[in-house]
């Protein structure tokens, strides 16, 4: 799939299904054909040690998803996220969150004074009857401009309540961009898990981009630069 697409460098996300178990994700970063980085699954369970082999493997961050397990708009677990994002600060990683911002209308002050950058997939994950004049998608938006957030330009199908194109989201995608363009990173979100539309081709995912990001500098900037500062590639 990346060699149709054209892809050089690529970052495997831990699935959630695998829980902490990050086995499959580092043996596919070691024998990748391509470079490629890893974000893994980990509590606080593990060791330093252990820590420090993810690092040495590839692994450039730690994702947590709250969709399934997050309560009622402010019972995000931050303190555990704190505590975690604290033992990877020194390793330069970033935290990734799956979460849906408009739970959060507070969301750049819950991540005021946070350990690390963050992470946030499939464009905030809004809603699809929400837009971006939702207070927590401008919470974003403010946090983005503080500069230690970044957000990805991912799993368009999840936020849209319509099939390809996917109303709504080139809106959204031009606000994020508008904001920090220097913060977006895009991704293909393959192999599309939990899909309950049609299954999306990534070539017209990839084909999205050109409304997404129609100047090239800046589209070059979110495929190649930005990823290579986030995931150390």
């Amino acid at each position: 799939m990346l060699e149709t697409l054209g892809v050089e460098r690529a970052v495997i996300i831990q699935p959630s299904i695998y829980g902490t178990d990050n086995s499959v994700t580092l043996a596919a970063i070691k024998q990748a054909a391509i470079p490629c980085r890893g974000v893994a699954v980990i509590d606080e369970t593990i060791s330093d040690d252990e820590i420090a082999a993810l690092d040495q493997a590839g692994i450039r961050g730690i994702r947590l998803n709250l969709v399934d397990v997050a309560g009622p708009t402010g019972d995000m677990p931050i303190d555990i996220a704190r505590r975690l994002a604290d033992r990877i600060a020194p390793l330069g990683w970033h935290t990734e969150f799956l979460v849906h911002v408009d739970d959060y209308p507070d969301f750049d002050e819950m991540f005021a004074g946070f350990p690390t950058h963050i992470v946030l997939g499939h464009l905030g994950y809004m809603r699809p009857d929400k837009d971006i004049t939702h207070p927590g998608f401008q919470a974003l938006l403010r946090l983005m401009q503080g500069g230690r957030c970044w957000v990805k330009l991912t799993g368009p199908y999840r936020i849209s309540s319509g099939d390809l194109p996917y109303p709504g989201v080139t809106e959204t995608a031009h606000a994020l961009i508008d904001c920090a363009p220097e913060r977006v990173v895009w991704g293909s979100d393959w192999p599309h898990v939990m899909v309950t539309k049609p299954m999306p081709n990534d070539g017209d995912l990839c084909d999205l981009l050109a409304d997404w990001i129609p100047d090239e500098d800046i589209r070059r900037k979110i495929l190649v630069d930005n990823p290579a500062r986030l995931y150390g590639l």
